[in-house]
């Protein structure tokens, strides 16, 4: 297994490795590379549960199989991810090439604060809804949490089609491992990037378990063999 804290190819002021020493969370067991048996086996897991797994090496491949998902003048929406920032997608948002009608920026421009959280309500049910994930389980299970479910709302149904994004490091055994992830690393590096940005902490209100997926094609997961994320 990969050394922990090595370095990432898009480190950013909020990355993991920029938050460890505050959060004081264990990188050594929540935050390792698996080895490829262990990817293998929870690819085929994942698959099994009706989700397409999309697997790559790098970060810049992992932004290339985002666009390639999302067609031209495509509607799409995002929860906020440190993940979706370290492979370089918001770049790719801001530059939109291929016209795609960004719902974030839909909302973030409405200065009516009634009409503004309707338009984000709303864009759960975009097109194309991305997002991170906090734990993978080897057994399949897709584990996202949230303080408010912003981020995981388009998860269960809502979105035409999701598609998330994932370094191996969130791969672990066990559902019970995968909350655990979610309380013991995840929250506190997320407490710390709240307190730095929105100088406020954070909570887990809502977790939401994908286990399985009815409806064919809908979700999509790029997953990363890099460190990513939280």
């Amino acid at each position: 297994m990969a050394d922990a804290t090595q370095q990432m190819v898009k480190r950013t002021e909020y990355s993991a490795v920029n938050l460890m020493k505050d959060a004081g969370v264990d990188a050594g067991r929540w935050s390792r590379l698996p080895d490829d048996e262990t990817i293998r086996r929870t690819v085929k897991a994942i698959e099994s549960q009706n989700v397409r797994v999309i697997l790559v090496d790098t970060a810049d491949e992992a932004l290339r199989a985002v666009v390639d998902l999302i067609p031209e003048g495509a509607e799409v929406m995002h929860g906020t991810s440190t993940t979706l920032i370290e492979i370089g997608y918001d770049r790719v948002l801001r530059e939109n090439r291929k016209g795609w009608r960004d719902c974030h920026a839909i909302i973030t421009s409405e200065n009516d604060a009634e009409k503004r959280h309707a338009l984000r309500r709303k864009s759960v049910t975009a097109d194309y809804f991305l997002s991170g994930v906090q734990a993978i389980t080897g057994s399949g299970e897709l584990v996202g949490c949230d303080k408010t479910g912003s981020r995981t709302g388009a998860w269960p149904h809502a979105a035409t089609h999701l598609i998330l994004v994932s370094g191996t490091n969130k791969i672990v055994p066990t559902l019970d491992d995968a909350l655990k992830r979610c309380r013991e690393y995840a929250l506190p590096l997320e407490e710390q990037r709240a307190r730095h940005v929105y100088g406020t902490g954070s909570s887990i209100g809502k977790y939401v378990i994908l286990e399985r997926e009815d409806t064919d094609g809908r979700v999509t997961l790029v997953l990363v063999r890099e460190q990513l994320g939280y």
